[in-house]
């Protein structure tokens, strides 16, 4: 199989900071992180290839949120391909019992209803990746633990998704944790949450080797 993107095509990533990345202040219009390496990396290994690519990602933002402006800011732009990583916040708010908690089930109906909408009303492909969190923390009571305890079941929702919908995944979680039994975690972030540049290249390498890069 070769690259999957073809010439003209527009790529639409949507998510939470991790996404975003400064790309509505410091760093537009994609941002400094994992979108503006695929962009860069695609652009160096074929310079003839002619692409769009758009950042939607909004820090904070929950995949209630996503399904808010689905419209707006996948929709009307008519993309050829939409790539979402979403789960984090939805995890961090569910486990604190906050008023915007998205629980499991609560998170597989909404990210349903984006991936639906998305192929009933465009033409697009998906790349679904999975939420990840940079952690190996196995103490009873930490807050860590409960984190990756309670991502195990939004992590299985997208590998599901994925499958029903016919899309690409992107297993971040697992690569990670392979990382992680070699090396410590702050070469990738400086906190599990949010990766460094490093940690955003090998979410850019992921993506870019599930789409035949």
């Amino acid at each position: 199989m070769g690259f999957r993107l073809q010439e003209g095509q527009k790529v639409v990533f949507i998510g939470d900071s991790i996404t975003d990345c400064g790309r509505r202040d410091i760093a537009p219009p994609l941002g400094n992180g994992y979108v503006k390496f695929v962009s860069d990396l695609i652009a160096i290994r074929y310079p003839s290839l002619s692409l769009t690519t758009v950042n939607k990602g909004i820090s904070g933002n929950t995949v209630a949120d996503l399904r808010e402006r689905w419209h707006d800011d996948v929709l009307t732009l008519k993309p050829d391909w939409v790539s979402v990583l979403i789960g984090i916040n939805d995890v961090h708010r569910t486990l604190r019992n906050e008023p915007t908690a998205v629980p499991p089930e609560r998170y597989e109906q909404l990210y349903r209803e984006c991936l639906t909408l998305t192929k009933e009303r465009t033409s697009a492909q998906l790349v679904l990746m999975e939420p990840f969190y940079i952690s190996t923390d196995t103490e009873t009571n930490s807050w860590r633990t409960e984190v990756l305890r309670a991502l195990n079941d939004y992590r299985q929702i997208v590998r599901k998704l994925a499958s029903e919908f016919d899309a690409v995944f992107v297993p971040l979680h697992d690569l990670f944790q392979e990382q992680l039994r070699y090396r410590a975690a702050d070469m990738f972030c400086p906190e599990p949450v949010h990766p460094n540049a490093v940690g955003h290249l090998l979410i850019a390498h992921a993506w870019l080797t599930a789409m035949g890069w």
